[in-house]
Order: structure tokens, then C-alpha cells, then sequence
């Protein structure tokens, strides 16, 4: 069974950075659709993108992430990365990392089908 263990959340100030990883155990990262969420107190969890790309290439990204956060993955490594850039103090939440073999895992059925790591928590104040 896939599992998968963020790291990397903490606290930062606005307009600070921070990456986070997910590394991905008993499956190659290249097999697998992988996405980032993030969760904000009070908040439904929400797409941060996935690893689903457009014409030319490059992830998709929810509108408030694009410009400020970057999804990569090194395969060698097994792991998926987040790299956020000029945070502010609404992007503090529970980030999580998830798995599927189909994208439309991540989306339907509350992502109840795809594996969900144990979060890493990022807080962005002064």
C-alpha cells in the first residue's frame, strides 16, 4: 500500500518561503498522480494543484497559488515538492500530499479513494 510522509511546514513571515516534501514509499512516484491540499482552520480542505499538466508542460495550480507555489517531483528521490514563495497569513493550514492511480481520485467522493499523508502544518505570521 502506497503511504506517503509530508515534512517541511513551519512557521514563517509573510512573504517568506518554505518547501515542503512528500516522500512516497512502496510505489514509484512516476506511476502515480500526485497532488497537494491544504486545509485551513474552519475551511473545507482545498486543492493546492496536481501533478496533471497543461499544453506546455507545467502543473496545474488552483488561481491563488499560481505565481507563488511551484509542484515538482525528483523520481530518483520517490519524492513530490512544494515550493511556496511570498506566503501570507491565509495560506497558514494543514498541507497534505495524496496519491491515486487516477486523478479523479483526488476530486470525487470526498478523495476518499486516494492516499492521504499525515500533513504538515505551515504558519504564516508576523
Amino acid at each position: 500500500q502506497v503511504q506517503l510522509v509530508e515534512s517541511g511546514g513551519g512557521s514563517v513571515q509573510p512573504g517568506g518561503s518554505l518547501r515542503l516534501s512528500c516522500v512516497v514509499s512502496n510505489a514509484a512516484i512516476g506511476s502515480l498522480a500526485m497532488a497537494w491540499f491544504r486545509q485551513r482552520p474552519g475551511l473545507e480542505r482545498e486543492a493546492v494543484g496536481d501533478t496533471d499538466t497543461d499544453s506546455e508542460g507545467r502543473m496545474v495550480l488552483a488561481q491563488y497559488a499560481q505565481g507563488r507555489f511551484t509542484i515538482s517531483q525528483d523520481v530518483a528521490k520517490n519524492t513530490l515538492y512544494l515550493d511556496m514563495t511570498s506566503l501570507r497569513p491565509d495560506d497558514s493550514a494543514m498541507y497534505y500530499c495524496a496519491a491515486a492511480d487516477q486523478r479523479w481520485k483526488f476530486y470525487q467522493y470526498g478523495g476518499r479513494r486516494a492516499t492521504w499523508g499525515q500533513g504538515t502544518q505551515v504558519t504564516v505570521s508576523a
